[in-house]
């Protein structure tokens, strides 16, 4: 760019702003929680404003910015020095994994464009499975579209390369993700799921809950074990624990954030995100991310007053 420092900061600010959310969204894709998704962005932020007056315009602004953010992660995993190897379900045993809380993209001008992309929660769990170079070529083909050619500029490797990432990326998907397409998209949330999730919410005997729950019912919650069928799951939903609950959504999902006051605390204090697929009217799954950082990112305090 030819402009002068203050015109070029100006730009950068007001071209970042525009874009933000759906890089918040495409760093969520590729981190699968939103805390990381947080720090990427930062980060883009940070190495955009650096390279401000390298930008040529050759590319879009937001093909720029996605460049970076896809940089900033895989330079993320490097640091990291280490990857976990995927066994069985990651929403039993990932403690990466978080929710993304609707209300992201509720006030986004983006919102047709981010929305209708995947953010399915057992879809971004598969995105687990992937080395974070196979992640990001799948994402950047498979969701957004870019040729390979693209891919490879952005990657700074050969397209040859690109393609074997992507074959392989996909031979792993097929084995890992939902099978039908439209299972990749974000669910619409209906009054039914937020019905049944006031009285998930509500119900405290064995005997409610039990009515709200499929046969075959599954709770995940890394890093403990998963808890599955209708006996063992009423069961354990109706422990006598002092909670405060506040109904949301993630994912396209009725979600519900979870405090939990223990004997002798003066305080509740975040602790889950229970994440809910209904079907038929039932309850089939409960997907609950432990940790303050999962009630955070839905911008709920850490504790709350009795």
């Amino acid at each position: 760019m030819s402009d002068s420092p203050d015109e070029q900061a100006v730009w950068l600010q007001r071209a970042f702003d525009e874009h933000r959310r759906e890089l918040h969204v495409h760093c969520y894709r590729l981190a699968g929680n939103v805390t990381d998704a947080d720090d990427l962005v930062q980060e883009t932020f940070l190495r955009a404003w650096r390279a401000r007056d390298r930008f040529e315009g050759r590319a879009s602004a937001r093909t720029w910015f996605y460049r970076i953010a896809t940089n900033v992660f895989l330079d993320s995993r490097k640091a990291a020095g280490h990857r976990t190897v995927p066994y069985g379900d990651p929403l039993e045993w990932s403690i990466e994994l978080g929710p993304y809380p609707d209300a992201l993209l509720a006030d986004d001008p983006q919102t047709g464009l981010a929305a209708r992309e995947t953010v399915e929660l057992a879809v971004i769990a598969a995105l687990m499975y992937l080395p974070p170079r196979q992640r990001v070529a799948f994402v950047l083909r498979d969701v957004y579209g870019w040729t390979p050619q693209e891919i490879a500029a952005a990657l700074d490797t050969a397209v040859a390369a690109v393609n074997s990432l992507l074959q392989r990326a996909r031979h792993t998907l097929r084995r890992r993700a939902p099978s039908d397409p439209k299972d990749w998209r974000r669910p619409q949330l209906t009054s039914e799921d937020e019905e049944i999730l006031r009285r998930y919410a509500n119900a405290k005997d064995p005997e409610t809950i039990r009515a709200l729950l499929a046969e075959d019912v599954r709770i995940t919650m890394p890093p403990e074990p998963p808890v599955v069928g209708i006996d063992a799951a009423a069961e354990f939903l109706s422990r006598p624990l002092d909670w405060r609950t506040f109904p949301t959504s993630a994912n396209g999902r009725p979600a519900l954030i979870n405090y939990l006051r223990l004997p002798g605390s003066p305080y509740y204090e975040a602790l889950v995100v229970d994440v809910l697929r209904i079907e038929n009217g039932k309850i089939v799954e409960s997907n609950a991310f432990i940790g303050a950082r999962q009630v955070a990112a839905f911008s709920m305090p850490a504790t709350l007053e009795p």
